[in-house]
């Protein structure tokens, strides 16, 4: 990385994801995608990485994307579409694919696309501080970055409607909407995620995301293949042991 709009630091098998433009709030522009992407995929192929965390520097965590870094006469022919493509949608797709667990850590405000990277996340754990909110429709944009599939599964979708018109609201108010899933526990779901199997969690994440695309009978099928395999994994035959050891005392 040429300039360090995004930082991956590896410690104790957790990998922590840093956007980087503080001056900002950690807005996104095409060069701090393109890092983020980059660091998601390091954190992935990396095998002592267990957990990865994404979050922001300074005292919020992504304020979305940087309108600013458009220029003003481009503005009128500027193609969103093109640009979601490149970006948001690739960087997106990535996370969905990766099969460690993936906690947001919404240290401060996480507005826009901000909130939908969050919500692209398996967990979301807030500082008491955090606010979020969507906000496209008050510049006449609708939600992207994903938005309009996770938030309508994590919270329905009469909630998903509301959240557009609610504004910023507070770690609280998010928690009570399912928007987040612990407030000030970042530890305790380190712990939590760094103990999990990791074939059984990988395979798990899987079938929970497309279960919204499949009927029920092709379910039943993925979890005959998905359970195949992770009886097959180390953590299983431990996890086994020790379980026939304690029977057996």
């Amino acid at each position: 990385m040429n300039e360090a709009l995004v930082t991956l630091h590896v410690e104790n098998q957790i990998a922590t994801i840093a956007l980087n433009r503080p001056e900002v709030k950690n807005a996104l522009n095409d060069a701090t995608h393109e890092q983020l992407y980059n660091a998601f995929e390091e954190a992935s192929e990396n095998n002592e990485v267990r957990v990865i965390v994404l979050t922001g520097s300074g005292d919020s965590f992504c304020s979305g994307a940087d309108l600013t870094s458009i220029d003003p006469s481009d503005m009128e022919s500027f193609n969103y579409g093109r640009a979601l493509r490149e970006t948001y949608n690739r960087l997106i797709t990535r996370m969905v694919s990766i099969g460690k667990p993936i906690i947001a850590y919404v240290n401060g405000i996480a507005f826009g696309a901000g909130l939908s990277i969050a919500l692209a996340c398996d967990y979301r754990i807030a500082a008491p501080h955090a606010r979020v909110g969507l906000g496209f429709l008050n510049i006449g944009l609708v939600p992207d970055a994903g938005a309009s599939y996770f938030l309508p599964r994590i919270v329905g979708y009469p909630k998903a409607l509301e959240l557009p018109l609610k504004g910023i609201i507070t770690a609280e108010e998010a928690q009570e909407l399912g928007l987040i899933t612990a407030i000030g526990e970042l530890d305790l779901w380190l712990d939590k995620t760094k103990a999990l199997p990791r074939d059984a969690f990988r395979l798990m994440k899987q079938n929970f995301r497309e279960s919204f695309d499949h009927h029920l009978a092709e379910l039943l099928e993925m979890e005959v293949t998905a359970q195949r395999a992770a009886s097959e994994s180390a953590d299983h035959r431990v996890a086994l042991e020790q379980f026939v050891n304690k029977s057996v005392r």
